[in-house]
This record gives structure tokens, sequence and C-alpha cells, in this order.
């Protein structure tokens, strides 16, 4: 048995991960918010799973740090800063980064690197992705991801491949770009497709989120993964060992 805080319990996340942890078997020590006390919950447990905001992030790590607990982090809308902060924490603790942390989009986003690196840039790949309408950033985290596993099937580097919010006159469509569309409505948990569309063919990988459920109960699989494991940055990829 595990103990786990959350950082960001009182948000859709933070309540479904309360659940998932219990669910598990493991104990729930406590969660914290803005204007909490993120050392002392830290100091209580042997992991962390932190959905908060970005703002949040410095610090989270910090005191992730000072406690030598593992730390899990789901929330997205990350900038390269906040990954050079992951990258000089994860020196001296676990810490487990992602997108996502679905088992089947992190399954998803191993055969999109597989589709990617066999059919090459005559295939164009275009990512689709659906929110509930109180979603804050966009492409979404899991897009992104799903957009780094392509890449990385070609070998490139998605910022210089990323095409999104096209509007007016955009001319005809770049040989190699991954393109990004972004819809809002309703409650969507989560809707992604990546559609690799040839000459006179095209094929379409799609994962449908139903539940928040699927993502807390991916996040407590990360932590009892991650619990005990030397420090270093890690991904849900290594849970299902991709």
């Amino acid at each position: 048995m595990a103990r786990i805080g959350v950082i960001g319990s009182e948000g859709r996340m933070g309540q479904a991960l309360m659940a998932a942890i219990t669910q598990a078997g493991h104990e729930y020590v406590g969660g914290v918010d803005k204007g909490g006390d993120v050392t002392a919950l830290a100091a209580q447990c042997d992991a962390l799973v932190d959905f908060s905001a970005p703002a949040a992030l410095e610090d989270n790590l910090s005191a992730a740090r000072t406690a030598g607990c593992a730390l899990v982090i789901g929330t997205t809308g990350l900038e390269p800063a906040h990954h050079t902060h992951i990258d000089s924490a994860a020196r001296q603790i676990a810490v487990l980064q992602t997108g996502n942390t679905s088992l089947g989009v992190t399954l998803l986003a191993h055969l999109v690197q597989e589709a990617a690196a066999r059919l090459g840039t005559d295939w164009d790949i275009e990512i689709v992705e659906m929110h509930h309408r109180m979603k804050v950033d966009a492409p979404s985290g899991t897009a992104l991801l799903l957009g780094e596993a392509a890449a990385k099937g070609r070998g490139v580097d998605l910022d210089h491949v990323k095409d999104s919010g096209r509007d007016g006159q955009t001319g005809a469509r770049e040989t190699g770009a991954i393109g990004f569309a972004a819809l809002r409505g309703g409650t969507v948990a989560g809707d992604h497709s990546v559609i690799l569309a040839g000459d006179e063919e095209r094929i379409t990988l799609t994962h449908n989120a139903e539940n928040r459920m699927i993502f807390a109960r991916g996040a407590v699989k990360a932590v009892e993964w991650l619990i005990g494991k030397n420090a270093g940055r890690y991904t849900m990829n290594d849970v299902l060992s991709l």
C-alpha cells in the first residue's frame, strides 16, 4: 500500500484521483490546492500526483525534492522552461511526466510512432482532438503527445513541422507537416484521432475517453510503477514497457 497525495485535489481530476487511489487499495494522504502547503503534504507521502497548473509546477517539484518522494505530473500546457525544471528535479527524484495518463492513449502513441516511421512523408498526418468547454489549453497535452510520437517516428522535431490554427488563405499543405485541430464543447472527457492520409487511402487511429476515471486509474498505475525507482525522468511508455 502506497501513501499518495494529490496536488489539485479540488479539480475534476483531483476528485477522480481520490476515488482511484482508494479503489486500488492505497492510502489517500490528502490533497492540496492553490495556497496550500505542498511541502507538508509531500513529507507524508511516498508519491505525489500533480494535476494542478503550470504556474505551480516549480514549487511542486521543489516540495517533492525536499521530501524525497516520487512525483507523477499530468498537468498540461507546459512550456520549455517547465521541462527544464523537471529535468533538474529528476536528477534527485523519480519523476514521471506525461500529457496523458491513460494506458490506452499510451499504446495509441506507440502505434502512431510506428505508423509514421513506416509510411513516411507521402502520408499526411492530421491530429483532431475534442474536449469539454472548460478546457483552457489547445492543442491538448494528449494531442501534442501524439504529435511528438508522429514526429519521433519520422525523426524530426515537432516544433519544426507543427501546423495548427489554420484560417484564411493558408496555401497548399506543406509536405511533412503535422496538423492539429482543436474542438471544444459539451462535457467531452477527451477524444483524439490521428489521421494518416495517403493517396486514395486513409488510416485513422482513435481513442475515446468516456470518463476521467481512466486517467485517474492510469495515474495510480504510474505511481505504483514509479515508487522505488531510481532518480530519473520517466514516461507512461516505461509503465507499459514500450
